[in-house]
């Protein structure tokens, strides 16, 4: 299997071609649907209501409905599919450590941390899952919006889009500086997981030497320590993913309400 990242989502999703090509089309059927509702609902208060013509208001409401099932038929073949390639690639990774942790000697288990390789094959999985499953299909998704806005936004007025685009490296750049960070420590709680799923077993394993020599109360303490530094982990990454999205929300919505100062 290749060593980059993307390379090896490739390789993993290569068996599955015709999933990810439907998941595709859905992702820009549904991208294209929602940029239609916009510019449909613009048609509906400039010819219907506002010209006072009932019959193009109906034609208007009838294909803007025909639009929103287009979008709810796109959107749940995409969520189907998407999510269906998350599971898929989970399930053949961990058979995949599985089979090659069957054809380890027995050396490499003497002397290594099974509590930690438990734990990377069941909640490390897991992450991946989230991101074949939903976090890349998300981004595609904003992604296109993005384009197909500026697009809309373009031919209506260049002074928008010029004011648009300027906006951007100052919305941007708060998310990457966040996002690092959160990413950081989503990692190092990844590895404090890991390191109380290692403890755990050790403890387990030895645990009639553990009775035998009254080692119970250090065992407890130890633990519990780990247990707090998880938490501490956690908790700063929770934090920091909560500065994000406000900082997110409040960029994103004061550059709108700005646009729509500008433009009104």
């Amino acid at each position: 299997m290749p060593t980059h990242p993307a390379r090896a989502l490739l390789h993993l999703l290569a068996p599955y071609r015709q999933r990810v090509i439907i998941a595709a089309i859905a992702l820009v059927l549904a991208a294209g649907a929602m940029l239609a509702v916009g510019q449909g609902l613009r048609t509906v208060i400039d010819k219907g209501f506002s010209a006072g013509d009932p019959a193009w208001l109906d034609r208007s409401l009838a294909a803007m409905f025909g639009v929103i099932v287009l979008l709810a038929v796109a959107t749940y073949l995409r969520f189907y599919n998407v999510s269906w390639l998350g599971e898929r690639v989970t399930a053949d990774i961990r058979r995949r450590v599985f089979d090659h942790l069957l054809s380890l000697p027995p050396a490499w288990f003497e002397a290594g941390r099974t509590g930690e390789v438990i734990s990377r094959l069941t909640s490390d999985t897991t992450q991946i899952e989230n991101v074949v499953g939903s976090s890349l299909s998300i981004a595609l998704r904003n992604a296109l919006l993005l384009m197909g806005g500026l697009v809309m936004l373009f031919t209506t007025s260049i002074k928008l889009t010029l004011l648009t685009l300027a906006g951007v490296p100052l919305v941007v750049t708060p998310i990457v500086v966040f996002g690092r960070k959160v990413r950081r420590l989503a990692r190092e709680s990844q590895d404090r997981v890991a390191e109380l799923g290692n403890r755990i077993d050790e403890t387990i394993h030895e645990i009639r030497i553990v009775q035998a020599y009254g080692h119970e109360d250090a065992d407890r303490q130890d633990f519990g320590r780990r247990v707090e530094d998880s938490f501490a982990t956690a908790r700063q990454r929770v934090a920091s993913r909560a500065k994000l999205v406000a900082a997110v929300l409040l960029l994103v919505f004061g550059a709108i309400a700005f646009i729509l100062w500008v433009g009104g």
